[in-house]
């Protein structure tokens, strides 16, 4: 059992950066895959980012590489999301999730978080 609680969503201008966390209790953590999704207003949720559970390997979803960067650190049970040069089209709920793979479906995760809101102004 992962229970995740996710952090560091705001308000922020188009080009400005943010740092989301994702803080995870249970056991099952630094052997599970970690991923970020986010869902927009009145769009399906769609893939961010995952990674492995050593971190060694990292998957972007293609609109997304370059400007985020996924991290994880086993010792603090967090994973992170660092979001540079944000645009207004960046605005959603963000989400972290925890699953056995590398997947980019989020039916393939069995634990989510509630989600952190982020705002990007024009």
């Amino acid at each position: 059992q992962v229970q995740l609680v996710e952090s560091g969503g705001g308000l922020v201008q188009a080009g400005g950066s943010l740092r989301l966390s994702c803080a995870a209790s249970g056991r099952t953590f630094s052997t599970s895959v970690m991923g970020w999704f986010r869902q927009a207003p009145g769009k399906e949720r769609v893939f961010v980012a995952a990674i492995s559970r050593s971190g060694s390997n990292i998957i972007y979803a293609n609109s997304m590489k370059g400007r985020f960067t996924i991290s994880r650190d086993n010792a603090k049970n967090t994973v992170y999301l660092q979001m540079n040069s944000l645009k207004p089209e960046d605005t959603a709920v963000y989400y972290c999730a925890a699953g056995p793979g590398m997947r980019l479906r989020g039916d393939d995760y069995d634990y989510w978080g509630q989600g952190t809101q982020v705002t990007v102004s024009s």
